[in-house]
C-alpha cells in the first residue's frame, strides 16, 4: 500500500476507534481516578477492563489495516500505556493524540520501507 494511503487509513482508523467507537462509559470507565469508580458496590466494570478493551480496539484496527499482528500488538500496548498516562494526568490530551498519531506515522514508514518482517508466522 502506498505510504500516504496507509497513513490516511491508520489515522482514519484512529479517529474511528478513539472517538466513534469509544462510548462515554468507556471514556470515563478507563480512568481509574474517575468518580464513576467511587462506589465499591458498583456493577460497573473495573477501570483496567475498560482501558484494555479500548486499547484492544485500537490494536485490532491497526491489525485490520496493516495485516500485521505484530503492529496490532504493539499498538495495543502503546495505546494502553499512553491512555493510562493521560488518565493519571502525566500528559494532556494534545500529547496523548500526538503520541497516537506519531505511532501511525512510524507504522506507515515501517511498512512502506519494509524495515521489519512484521508477520508472525
Amino acid at each position: 500500500m502506498p505510504l500516504l494511503e496507509n497513513l490516511f487509513m491508520l489515522i482514519f482508523g484512529h479517529a474511528l476507534a478513539d472517538f466513534v467507537l469509544q462510548p462515554d462509559a468507556m471514556g470515563y470507565g478507563k480512568n481509574r481516578n474517575d468518580k464513576i469508580h467511587d462506589n465499591e458496590q458498583s456493577l460497573f466494570p473495573v477501570w483496567y477492563y475498560w482501558l484494555t478493551a479500548h486499547a484492544l480496539v485500537h490494536g485490532g484496527v491497526v491489525f485490520l489495516i496493516t495485516d500485521s499482528l505484530l503492529l496490532g500488538v504493539i499498538e495495543t500496548i502503546i495505546h494502553w500505556i499512553t491512555d493510562f498516562a493521560k488518565c493519571e494526568g502525566w500528559i494532556g490530551m494534545h500529547q496523548d493524540q500526538a503520541i497516537h498519531i506519531g505511532c501511525k506515522l512510524g507504522y506507515s514508514f515501517i511498512l512502506y520501507y519494509g524495515i521489519f518482517n512484521l508477520h508472525l508466522t
